[in-house]
């Protein structure tokens, strides 16, 4: 069985108003603006962000200047990021569709942003998607991969589904979201084994100590080039 798009964003959270986040991410930001390439104004880059839920990271990057695009599996959430832009007469393209298959052109971006989206699906749909922004990326162009770590306290509170997923958490903060997959050290490299240059590879742990158990926090922050084909490993 192949694990795709988890319904349960749809029908248990953005359908029901909750996760429409208003404001970006401090590690997009830090990634748009350290990775931007510098050819002339902003709106001469075109950034993808794949899962963008509320639109809340292309937000920021539209009033920055840049050309943005973002796609979702959740109809609710890509019309709210929609109905936001053009009540602040901001300009981005939106779009209801699955990470494993873009509706794009090869090289048609120079940034694209997964701010913990990717991490909702299975292994073998991730290595798709993966494949896919590879594509569009233009030669050179850089890819922020945000991912649940397996030292979070939730990966081990729910029980195995298929193609990697953890289903049912019932401890940590990712209760109520849905199947998650927990990336291992090894898991980013088999992922980004093909046609990648690995720029950036932060593990990232914090401990909510107030709780009767302590709960930890961890993600993979991940940069990736796309290699041009004539480069070597």
């Amino acid at each position: 069985m192949t694990v795709r798009f988890d319904y349960t964003w749809e029908r248990e959270i953005y359908g029901k108003r909750q996760q429409l986040n208003r404001y970006p991410f401090d590690s997009v930001v830090s990634f748009v603006f350290r990775n931007a390439p510098e050819v002339g104004p902003n709106e001469n880059v075109r950034i993808l962000e794949v899962g963008c839920g509320a639109g809340n990271n292309l937000w920021f990057a539209a009033r920055e200047g840049f050309r943005v695009t973002g796609i979702d599996a959740s109809f609710s959430a890509i019309e709210y990021a929609k109905s936001r832009f053009a009540r602040e007469g901001l300009e981005g393209d939106f779009y209801v569709g699955e990470f494993s298959d873009l509706p794009f052109a090869e090289e048609a971006f120079d940034l694209v942003i997964d701010r913990a989206a990717l991490t909702h699906t299975g292994f073998s749909v991730a290595e798709l998607a993966v494949e896919e922004i590879h594509r569009v990326l233009k030669m050179g162009g850089r890819f922020f991969f945000n991912a649940f770590g397996v030292k979070h306290t939730s990966c081990t509170s729910g029980h195995c589904g298929p193609n990697g997923v953890i289903c049912d958490v019932q401890e940590g903060t990712l209760m109520g979201v849905g199947q998650v997959c927990f990336y291992s050290r090894r898991d980013l490299e088999r992922l980004f084994r093909t046609g990648w240059r690995l720029l950036s590879v932060q593990s990232h742990e914090s401990i909510e100590t107030l709780l009767p158990k302590n709960t930890v926090q961890a993600e993979w922050r991940v940069i990736a080039e796309k290699k041009n084909a004539g480069d070597g490993a």
